[in-house]
């Protein structure tokens, strides 16, 4: 697992012995809207520079570049996308075309002629159709530079109770009725006489584990209810107290307890197993409190919500930062899997946010639920570059 980032935070995710630290623990992605607009973070230097897209005279601008606040988007050929064509984007139909349930102006007509294509049956139909109906953008951020980086988040799964008990006694709160309770610090909602004006949705046994989910911002509850029974539940973001984020991993590091670097979700939790009577000093570092709602888990295949509204899908549904990118817009990135240079090239939908998700060339790719999926977004701070795709003759995004 990379090293925690540290500055913005996200708002999401979690499960126990995670093995990996999340741009989200530093900051990362949320489904709750970014903070005020903020300068975008270099790119780590850490990071391997990508290999060039392609050969100069392939990458031509064919019009003039258009500007959508941090962004710039520079019109290109297809030739300029690398890896494209090879990616089975006609297994992709369904997606895009619950993409389309609630399109922007932009994307009526396009997505009326999605609904009236008929499924394409190899990948072949499916390029050459997309490639008749949208122009490639190259996404800059306006000093010119294209490349970026990309991390990973996911769904955590924990378990939970209805009422607390001697092992599972660590709140998820929802939104307090009070506004004055609302934007309170950490230290005053904790406090027993605040808790007894506050509705927890369900009781969770690690606090180490609900700062994880908070990051994460949704997350999947097996209950067991008072009567012995189980059942799977979704926990959702429903706001937070307004308070900035602070990174755990960044107090540990200035604290003198973990090393630049090594700052992972691994390592947090081996230090407070190792420093139980500092755990609450290392929670209260962090004065942001995320509230949740509870909602029904009727498809465990189904992911969360995200931002624009829609089911997030694992793989192809990424937080972006709706400044430089409007929701619903497909994208192609190219990256590299986790921890490695194998090359990462897909056809992604940009349907999330978070509030350390800024800049034109800032990507959260969605990894789904579960233990593979904890994995693969833990370690998942790789280099980007991505092209959004727009319909052709539909007015740019303003």
């Amino acid at each position: 697992m990379p090293p925690l980032q540290h500055g913005k935070p996200k708002g999401r995710r979690g499960k126990g012995l995670a093995l990996a630290t999340f741009a989200a623990l530093l900051g990362a992605c949320s489904t709750p809207p970014p903070n005020p607009p903020t300068p975008p973070a270099p790119r780590p230097a850490t990071l391997t520079p990508l290999p060039p897209a392609a050969p100069p005279e392939a990458v031509a601008p064919t019009g003039p570049a258009h500007q959508r606040g941090p962004a710039r988007w520079v019109p290109l050929p297809w030739t300029a996308l690398p890896g494209w064509g090879q990616d089975e984007v006609h297994t992709l139909w369904p997606v895009l075309r619950q993409n389309c349930s609630r399109p922007a102006e932009a994307w009526k007509a396009w997505c009326q002629q999605l609904q009236a294509q008929p499924e394409p049956s190899d990948p072949l139909q499916a390029h050459g159709w997309l490639m008749q109906t949208l122009q490639p953008f190259r996404v800059e951020a306006l000093d010119g530079r294209d490349e970026g980086l990309a991390t990973g988040y996911f769904e955590p799964e924990l378990r939970a109770r209805r009422q607390p008990d001697e092992r599972f006694k660590v709140p998820l709160w929802a939104p307090p009725r009070d506004p004055a309770l609302a934007s309170a610090p950490r230290a005053t909602l904790q406090s027993p006489a605040t808790q007894a004006r506050l509705q927890a949705v369900v009781y969770l046994e690690d606090p180490v584990d609900a700062v994880l989910l908070q990051i994460q911002g949704s997350g999947r509850v097996r209950i067991t209810e008072p009567d012995g029974r189980e059942q799977q539940r979704r926990v959702a973001y429903a706001g937070h107290n307004q308070h900035p984020f602070q990174s755990l991993g960044r107090w540990l590091i200035d604290q003198g307890q973990l090393r630049e670097g090594s700052a992972n979700w691994p390592a947090i939790k081996a230090w407070t197993i190792q420093n139980p009577e500092r755990q609450e000093e290392l929670l209260a570092a962090n004065p942001r409190v995320v509230f949740f709602r509870e909602e029904a888990l009727l498809d465990p295949k189904v992911g969360p919500r995200g931002a624009q509204g829609l089911p997030l899908t694992p793989g192809r549904s990424v937080a972006v930062d709706p400044r430089a990118v409007p929701y619903g817009t497909p994208l192609w990135l190219d990256s590299t899997e986790p921890l490695s240079t194998t090359p990462l090239r897909r056809l992604v939908l940009a349907q999330d946010t978070g509030s350390a998700i800024v800049g034109a060339v800032r990507a959260d790719l969605f990894f789904g639920w579960g233990e593979p999926a904890l994995a693969q977004a833990g370690r998942m701070k790789q280099p980007m570059r991505w092209w959004a795709l727009w319909p052709r003759g539909a007015a740019l995004p303003s």
